[in-house]
């Protein structure tokens, strides 16, 4: 079976890079991952995935200067966006309010099973 849905994970943590990348590939979706904001950008720029979780606090690119590039393209206007990250809603950048995000998930508050039960919603990819 062939995916028909493709995420890209922009996460600096490889345990939970790795972990999110399984329980996304164990769904059926193909899965691209990256390290940091520079490196997301390259991957969601290859792959025009349907939707992307991303961590803010990154080396090289933070994750909202990463979206906030990414949404200057015409072709990622219909991205799909998950933060997921470890800083309080409060603390987050204020510019992620512009950049169209669907789902702001603190990690520490939801398992990677709820992370992707989570995608499936915002895709609206029922259980088969």
């Amino acid at each position: 079976m062939r995916p028909t849905f493709t995420a890209v994970v922009v996460e600096d943590d490889h345990d939970l890079r790795y972990l999110y990348q399984l329980k996304l590939q164990k769904e059926g979706f193909a899965v691209g991952i990256a390290a940091d904001g520079q490196e997301g950008l390259e991957v969601i720029e290859r792959l025009r995935p349907q939707i992307v979780l991303v961590d803010l606090r990154m080396p090289v690119m933070s994750g909202s200067e990463m979206l906030a590039k990414m949404r200057t393209y015409d072709w990622a206007s219909n991205i799909r966006v998950i933060v997921l990250t470890n800083i309080s809603k409060d603390e987050a950048p204020q510019v992620l309010r512009l950049l169209h995000i669907d789902r702001y998930i603190v990690k520490a508050h939801h398992t990677p099973s709820q992370v992707v039960a989570i995608v499936r919603e915002i895709l609206g990819i029922k259980r088969q």
